[in-house]
């Protein structure tokens, strides 16, 4: 029988060590893997080079199963980065978007950089535009620019060109 070879190998492997990172199961079946071969008699070395992982790794896997047992091998709670805004603050942010921005200080209108501006001028948090619009987003508000208004159009003639029915005609 002719042995069955992988088309493009080099490729899949890298794809498929991406697949085994992507959920928190296959990681954890990943490293139960090694421990196996481990287990078998396989050196930590020679186990992670047929799994394609750094033998310090595999090392630490079967330190952290040998002293914990299978929950060594769970993934832990991994901290990430402290917001800049505590739940309190983003309380405040949403009740100040329900008022004009003049009443503090701020001229035109809501959108991400008069935001950044107010939390900037508050708190003394840096936040990017793309941050504040996400906020706005994640409050439930969206972003509506107000139509322009010609300063001597006659309103009558507007109407009849608008786009959308005014809420009479409805």
């Amino acid at each position: 029988m002719k042995p069955l070879t992988i088309s493009d190998a080099d490729s899949m492997i890298l794809a498929i060590q991406d697949e085994i990172r992507r959920s928190e199961e296959s990681r954890y079946d990943h490293r139960l893997h090694a421990i196996l071969l481990v287990a078998q008699g396989l050196s930590c070395s020679r186990a992670a080079k047929m799994l394609g992982d750094a033998p310090r790794t595999v090392e630490y896997w079967v330190r952290r199963f040998e002293e914990r047992g299978f929950s060594g091998l769970m993934d832990g709670e991994r901290p990430g980065r402290r917001p800049r805004l505590s739940p309190e603050h983003i309380t405040v942010i949403g009740d100040a978007l329900r008022k004009n921005p003049n009443e503090f200080g701020i001229s035109g209108q809501w959108d991400g950089k008069t935001l950044s501006l107010f939390i900037q001028q508050n708190w003394g948090a840096s936040l990017g535009v793309r941050q504040c619009q996400r906020l706005f987003r994640d409050l439930g508000f969206r972003f509506r620019k107000p139509r322009p208004k010609m300063a001597h159009a006659d309103p009558e003639k507007q109407a009849t060109y608008k786009k959308t029915p005014s809420s009479c005609a409805r």
